[in-house]
């Protein structure tokens, strides 16, 4: 299995739609980057956040997920309170090749505020607009700017094509636009 580079992410993204929109070369001045690097894709923040809040005094279940555990916001810019998270989802539209599996990690700005970003693989011929799971783990709160970067997909190559892919076993997460909640 290869890490997949620039060249092969930019020829995916125009040929196949495997990333759209594309933004061909990383932007950096005056925002946190995002864009095509050599070997990943630096991937948006959308404008759409559902951050964490405890005001119904909730329990967390993910096999029964209530929404009223999260208070929307669209913004330019958006606060994660204290030792609390938020949802949101990338700009971008993802189609996964059947022969590649991409792994998430979060861009090392946020990392070194305290901010971590987990994602969950994106499987073969998934597609969609990926959810994103964004923690402060800082007894601060932190700020998260829209339409910049957020997190870095690498695009792992296999061998050979799978056997199942996430649309043949009709992903349960499929096709999703907007933040996707837990579903079971």
């Amino acid at each position: 299995m290869a890490v997949m580079p620039d060249h092969w992410i930019r020829r995916m993204a125009s040929e196949h739609g495997m990333i759209e929109p594309f933004v061909e070369s990383q932007k950096r001045e005056g925002v946190i980057s995002y864009g095509l690097s050599s070997y990943g894709y630096d991937a948006r923040v959308a404008d759409a956040f559902k951050i964490f809040t405890n005001v119904d005094s909730a329990v967390v279940d993910p096999k029964a997920f209530s929404p009223q555990s999260f208070v929307d916001r669209r913004a330019g810019e958006v606060i994660i309170p204290p030792n609390s998270f938020a949802l949101a989802h990338t700009v971008e539209y993802f189609r996964i090749p059947r022969d590649v599996l991409v792994i998430c990690l979060g861009k090392s700005t946020y990392a070194r505020c305290g901010i971590i970003v987990n994602v969950t693989p994106l499987e073969p011929e998934w597609e969609g607009q990926v959810t994103i799971e964004i923690s402060n783990t800082t007894p601060l709160p932190a700020k998260i700017y829209a339409g910049e970067g957020i997190c870095q997909f690498l695009f792992l190559k296999g061998d050979s094509p799978c056997e199942i892919s996430y649309a043949d076993k009709a992903g349960k997460y499929m096709r999703q636009r907007g933040v996707a909640l837990p579903k079971l």
